[in-house]
């Protein structure tokens, strides 16, 4: 075991808020170890995981984290530190593959995919462990990725429902569903998500963390359980931009295994030198009034983000007010994306499987999935909110025709030409900026965009509580967070990270209220340190 300094009172950083550099800095001064990092987060997860709250945020935790936390801790006595993920545990979304001998599984939430054996860690994996990092397990998500059916956000039949850590029985959205929460409430350091459309940005969103969803191109999708390789990517989510850019530093990169990730500009930048405070400065952003939504349920939501934009106009940025996109209205009404992304997903998702080396159930195919959740009813289609797989039905009955070229066109077209880069140009703007929650991540889908929500506000304490009862879930409720949005120009990850640096680092709203007492878990490094 490395020696290890003795503590003073402020040794040890508070889990629930600690970021990377604090946990890197205690790590760097030995007043703690990775082992202990590791003890102290399994023990947060069993606290309020399938305990007490009961979450759902994880579905599995690593069976060796511990033994690696324990070679990096060595390594890091004998040869020194990696770099800033060195010793860090994250989680994973369950639809990331890692190395089949390390014990866990990658299922995207479904019993199909149980025991499957993935041929080598997802490039983001890989990258990650290159880095140092400890992967701690595996965050549960709506099962595969929301698209199996119209059920509630964050239930897959492995993981349960996942719920909101700010209301009991809140809707912690989705697809990233455990990701955002286990990060709310710091079940781990930091953590992956995936996004097609809002799968990162709104479950940040509803859990008071930051999400980064990058244009599609600069993360390798390869080994990652797909929907659709137009718009799929992965991306980080943390409790802060500091933390999300450090991450995003890392897993961004080609990777001959994911095409797409060949088209990158030249040398990509150091995202951590974004991270400035007067980043806004002089900058025009441009707000998208057509996009937003009204009705009482939207209310708090308008009020706080029109109150923000004097805050964008303090840190020196000037706001264009209203820049509609030419083409919302087409927009909002087309239907393209649809059609591509059930095509896309039962192309793709065939070719995920057939790479994989062995699966017990016997799939092979979407066709064999919708069998197999019929045959299996008691673990994947449990009434009465969670037995459809209607998007899987839709998805089957679809080909590659004159009908999905042209739907494809039409996303790149109203997202990208007469769409975000439109808007830009027109209103001559530097980014654009939208409540999270609406239509924000449609735009930055269709075209393959980036797009970065931070914390914006959290509804009122006087406000209604609805569905009652939950059925099963609250989607409003007091206190439950919501986010603001930064949308750019393919590659424009740089920029759109400084705006949302100097917005978080002015406002400081994810310290403003905590998650309800019950699902925060207590134990804190000093509760797991064995001298």
């Amino acid at each position: 075991m490395p020696n290890r300094d003795v503590f003073s009172e402020n040794a040890f950083p508070d889990l629930y808020e600690s970021g990377i550099p604090d946990l890197q800095k205690g790590l760097e001064l030995r007043h703690f170890t990775s082992v202990d990092l590791v003890k102290a987060y399994l023990a947060r997860i069993d606290e309020v995981n399938l305990k007490g709250a009961a979450l759902h945020a994880v579905i599995e935790t690593n069976p060796n984290a511990l033994s690696q936390a324990a070679r990096l801790d060595f390594e890091r006595e004998s040869k020194g530190s990696r770099g800033p993920l060195h010793g860090i545990p994250l989680l994973l979304k369950d639809n990331i593959a890692t190395q089949h001998g390390e014990g866990m599984n990658t299922t995207a939430g479904s019993y199909a995919l149980l025991g499957s054996v993935v041929p080598r860690d997802a490039f983001v994996a890989a990258k990650l462990r290159a880095a140092g990092a400890i992967l701690l397990g595996k965050a549960n998500l709506s099962e595969w990725a929301n698209y199996r059916g119209k059920v509630p956000n964050g239930f897959s039949g492995r993981g349960g429902q996942t719920l909101c850590p700010y209301y009991p029985n809140g809707d912690a959205s989705g697809s990233s569903s455990g990701s955002g929460v286990a990060m709310a409430v710091g079940l781990a350091a930091g953590s992956l998500g995936s996004e097609t459309d809002g799968s990162i940005v709104s479950p940040s969103s509803k859990n008071n963390v930051v999400g980064i969803k990058p244009t599609v191109g600069l993360v390798s999708r390869a080994g990652v359980i797909p929907i659709s390789s137009h718009q799929d990517t992965t991306g980080p989510m943390c409790r802060s931009v500091t933390d999300a850019a450090i991450l995003l530093s890392v897993i961004a990169g080609p990777d001959p295994r994911d095409a797409a990730t060949l088209q990158q500009p030249g040398v990509l930048p150091d995202y951590m030198k974004a991270l400035d405070l007067n980043a806004l400065a002089g900058k025009r952003l441009g707000v998208p009034r057509m996009f937003l939504r009204d009705g009482e349920a939207f209310e708090a939501i308008l009020e706080t983000f029109n109150a923000s934009l004097d805050t964008f106009r303090a840190l020196g940025a000037e706001i264009v007010d209203s820049a509609d996109f030419p083409c919302a209205e087409e927009m909002k009404q087309s239907q393209a994306e649809t059609l591509v992304l059930q095509t896309d997903f039962k192309v793709d998702l065939t070719e995920y499987i057939s790479g994989l080396l062995e699966v017990p159930t016997g799939v092979k195919n979407l066709a064999d999935l919708i069998e197999f959740n019929n045959t299996h009813a008691d673990l994947e289609l449990i009434p009465p909110y969670h037995d459809d797989q209607s998007r899987f039905i839709a998805a089957e009955a679809t080909e590659k025709n004159d009908a999905y070229y042209a739907a494809l066109a039409e996303d790149f077209d109203l997202g990208r030409r007469r769409g975000i880069d439109a808007t830009l140009q027109k209103f001559n703007l530097d980014a654009i900026i939208l409540p999270t929650d609406g239509i924000a991540s449609k735009p930055a889908a269709i075209s393959g965009y980036p797009i970065i929500s931070v914390p914006l506000g959290f509804q009122p304490d006087n406000v209604e509580v609805l569905p009652v009862p939950a059925a099963p879930l609250h989607t409003q409720a007091p206190g439950l967070p919501f986010g603001i949005a930064f949308i750019g120009t393919a590659y424009s990850e740089f920029n759109l990270i400084g705006f949302a640096y100097a917005f978080e680092q002015a406002t400081q709203v994810r310290l403003k209220r905590r998650a309800y007492a019950e699902a925060i878990p207590t134990t804190q490094l000093n509760d797991v340190l064995s001298i």
